[in-house]
């Protein structure tokens, strides 16, 4: 790799042993994907680590050396949601001492830690910083030091920025020095696809089915995809902003994908079309009857498969709030259809914690209230870990939550009758 005078004085170690190891780290991880160089990081970072595990030893051994060193990054960063909410996600007393004292007994030590190296404000704890509410958002052509999947692939694909997927600590790592190797995702090349994707339902398709469906297929691959436009429109308005997240996150979560592109949506699809498509691209056809293969290939992971769910989430990743808004339309609805005045099981609504704030300003968070639903800013994914928690029969209408635990998959429309006691 072929490094400047000032970064190669950050190796000797000029500005220190912490700089110089954390720069020895960032150019080998490079060098073993072919980087050539290093590029400055152009806006704030966001973190995967959220969570305080008491096993991360050397994660917080690492963090005070950071600290020690006097390192800060030079943008305040955004971090995944905490792992715990007893406020709004109750939990019995075996559980809450499995999660405070085994699981994430580290967790109020660790986010101090975050805050001397550079974390926003307090409420800079999401899986969705790229909101506008949150205001971690990327412009077209921004270089990032990010992990998390699912924001990764919209901070790609959606806004057009420039992020590899990173792991845990090297998103730290280059937000620390504000230079990341320039290899994959960050190259003109790296961005083409590789993959053709024809939408052809006879309706929106599921925004997380027709995700799981193209991360199975392609895996980290980059996909292009025609006929999806005709549903979505154009223009990135909230609702397509909300239905991008989720297909995004899918994608990233049953496959490993960075980038998409939408044809006549997308940015990149927008400026430069078909020129995006290698010519040996992969052609995969999508239609009703496989969107219906890949849901009823999903595996039922409960220990007894007819149990009553107990627990509902919605929202892995955290929902915008117009996702929020059309949720309470849709249980309103669904209660007075099934002559209910509240839900019918436990429903938590996880969203970032500054939509949050402003949700519960609206007349909708107080039916929500009325309803018997709860809005939490917890990570579902933490939660689960618990084994005793994430053994109860819980549903989700995420693939994403359903593919990193046992939690059983419905579709929005089947959600939304459990939730409401819809015969």
């Amino acid at each position: 790799m072929k490094l400047t005078a000032e970064e190669k004085a950050v190796l000797e170690g000029k500005e220190g042993e912490t700089k110089a190891k954390i720069m020895q780290t960032v150019v080998e991880f490079g060098e073993l994907f072919g980087a050539t160089e290093l590029v400055p990081v152009t806006t704030s970072g966001h973190l995967v680590t959220s969570f305080g595990i008491g096993l991360l030893k050397p994660v917080y051994r690492i963090m005070d050396e950071i600290i020690e060193a006097g390192l800060k990054t030079p943008y305040p960063f955004t971090v995944d949601p905490r792992p715990i909410d007893y406020q709004n996600v109750k939990c019995g007393i075996l559980d809450k001492l499995i999660f405070s004292k085994i699981m994430y007994s580290k967790q109020k030590h660790y986010e101090e830690q975050l805050s001397k190296i550079g974390l926003k404000n307090k409420n800079a704890f999401t899986c969705a910083c790229y909101l506008k509410e949150v205001g971690n958002t990327p412009k077209y052509g921004d270089v990032l030091s990010w992990a998390e999947s699912s924001a990764v692939v919209f901070a790609n694909s959606v806004l057009g920025a420039r992020c590899n997927r990173n792991s845990g600590m090297l998103d730290i790592f280059g937000a620390l020095l504000g230079k990341v190797p320039k290899f994959g995702l960050l190259t003109d090349e790296g961005r083409k696809a590789n993959w053709i994707i024809e939408v052809k339902t006879t309706s929106l398709p599921e925004a997380q089915i027709l995700g799981s469906a193209i991360g199975m297929k392609v895996m980290e691959d980059v996909p292009y995809v025609v006929g999806l436009d005709k549903f979505l429109g154009n223009e990135l308005t909230d609702d397509v902003i909300s239905y991008l997240k989720d297909f995004g996150a899918a994608t990233a979560s049953n496959g490993a994908v960075g980038l998409y592109h939408i044809e006549n949506l997308t940015p990149e699809a927008k400026e430069f079309g078909k020129k995006l498509i290698n010519k040996d691209a992969k052609v995969y056809v999508i239609d009703d009857a496989e969107l219906e293969r890949v849901y009823k290939s999903y595996p039922i992971m409960w220990k007894d498969k007819n149990a009553k769910p107990t627990l509902c989430f919605i929202g892995c990743p955290h929902l915008t709030f117009s996702q929020l808004n059309s949720w309470t339309s849709k249980i309103e609805e669904g209660l007075k259809q099934s002559g209910r005045r509240k839900v019918a099981l436990r429903v938590i609504m996880t969203t970032p914690p500054d939509v949050k704030e402003k949700f519960e300003k609206t007349e909708n968070f107080l039916k929500l209230k009325k309803f018997g639903v709860k809005i939490s800013s917890i990570c579902p994914l933490m939660y689960t870990n618990n084994p005793i928690a994430g053994s109860k029969p819980i549903i989700t209408n995420s693939n994403k939550l359903r593919t990193y635990s046992k939690s059983r998959y419905y579709k929005d429309e089947d959600i939304l009758k459990i939730i409401c006691g819809v015969k």
